[in-house]
């Protein structure tokens, strides 16, 4: 008994002292990367498009249409987001538009507000089509970065879901999860969420009506609070579009009829997908739990939920069913075409280094995918942007991630 007791010790001053270095190395990462925000930025105002419209209009036997290339993606967490980024990117490249990055790492620095001064190399009058990375929305900033004709989009998922997948992601980065007792510390938080959590800790946003919080609102309001409703209208209000992950096809059709898109600009694969071994199962007790904790994520979810089934019944339920088969077949050639074996594999049976995904500390939870070979060279460049993680794809359009880069190294070296 004296030895499991002193190895229950040696293991929680192993956890300690790890999750210590690694709090100061976030820290430290975060203030090192941290740009001067200018006090007094010049209002310089941004041009309708600095796009080269595309020569070729959409045409379809309903209309005739110049497909929309101004774009604010808001990148909300764990909601199928790196799938829609990938398409992003590809749609970009495909009409030469310039996308406004951040500087050093994979985020506008979030959780901070977002700051133009946060986009690589940014100049006031500066002109940009799209900007898509993680960032704590900041509508006023964004405005005086992008034309005014800009198409606000987002995604939003299931908060019960997304609160699971969060809590996995993210335990091992916030530090009240560490004295959790017990193998399920997702149904032990869940049992009596305020005994543990603490509005001031460190990343605990990340465990608190995410959903709210990315989009720049307070997310530790009492449900009554006459700023939720304010929050929702304001979010309404800038929003064109609100997809949701649960109806990831559903979304891209009316995103292609909004936008005036191609059906072939909308093929994907899913990126950033975990293990389902991984997946904790929410017994109905528990999803109720998730969802009377998250409730501000909750009522933003079911009101976007009917607005979005309002833009369906509007597009037509035959329609839409027709065109989402359409776009299932279309992907499903490209599986068969790119992908070995037709599906997504677990991360240590990724063959090229260069097609590894970035995952979540201590384990290789997060699936990727082999490129077929032996196939032409034009269908290889396609297959392989539609298989590329996030990290590589900013890589190829010259990002400079050495922020993202060391803290991979630092977390290989912790080797939690």
């Amino acid at each position: 008994m004296a030895g499991k007791q002193r190895q229950h010790w040696r293991s929680m001053c192993k956890s300690l002292v790890f999750g210590i270095l690694m709090t100061s190395c976030i820290m430290l990462l975060y203030s090192l990367s941290m740009p001067q925000v200018p006090l007094n930025m010049p209002e310089v105002p941004v041009s309708y498009s600095c796009a080269h419209r595309p020569s070729q209009p959409s045409s379809t036997p309903e209309r005739t249409c110049t497909p929309q290339v101004d774009i604010m993606f808001m990148k909300t967490h764990k909601a199928a987001s790196s799938t829609f980024l990938n398409i992003l990117f590809r749609f970009g490249q495909k009409h030469h538009l310039r996308f406004a990055f951040p500087d050093s790492r994979n985020d506008f620095f979030y959780p901070a507000f977002f700051q133009r001064s946060h986009v690589k190399d940014y100049k006031p009058g500066m002109c940009f089509n799209i900007i898509c990375n993680h960032m704590r929305f900041n509508a006023d900033e964004v405005a005086k970065l992008l034309p005014v004709d800009t198409s606000y989009i987002t995604i939003l998922r299931d908060p019960a879901e997304l609160f699971e997948s969060s809590f996995h992601y993210f335990s091992r980065v916030v530090p009240l999860t560490w004295r959790m007792p017990g193998g399920d510390k997702l149904a032990e938080f869940l049992r009596d969420p305020h005994y543990y959590f603490h509005p001031e800790g460190f990343n605990t946003f990340y465990l608190k009506n995410l959903l709210f919080f990315d989009f720049g609102q307070e997310n530790m309001l009492e449900l009554d609070d006459p700023r939720v409703d304010k929050g929702i209208r304001s979010i309404s209000e800038r929003f064109q579009l609100v997809m949701l992950r649960e109806h990831f096809e559903e979304s891209l059709i009316l995103l292609k009829d909004a936008l005036c898109w191609e059906m072939e600009d909308l093929l994907f694969f899913k990126l950033n997908a975990r293990n389902s071994s991984t997946v904790s199962k929410l017994t109905p007790d528990l999803r109720a739990r998730a969802l009377q904790w998250n409730a501000l994520d909750w009522k933003l979810y079911q009101h976007f939920n009917k607005t979005f089934w309002e833009k369906v019944d509007a597009y037509g339920r035959g329609r839409m069913a027709e065109d989402v088969a359409e776009l299932r077949r279309r992907n499903a050639e490209m599986a068969d075409a790119c992908i070995e074996e037709g599906h997504a594999v677990d991360a240590g049976s990724i063959q090229e280094t260069d097609m590894q995904p970035w995952q979540p500390i201590g384990e290789k939870s997060i699936m990727g995918y082999n490129l077929k070979k032996n196939i032409d060279e034009a269908q290889m460049k396609l297959c392989r942007k539609m298989l590329m993680p996030e990290l590589q794809y900013l890589t190829e359009f010259g990002v400079n991630l050495w922020v993202t880069k060391l803290w991979g190294h630092i977390r290989s070296i912790i080797n939690w």
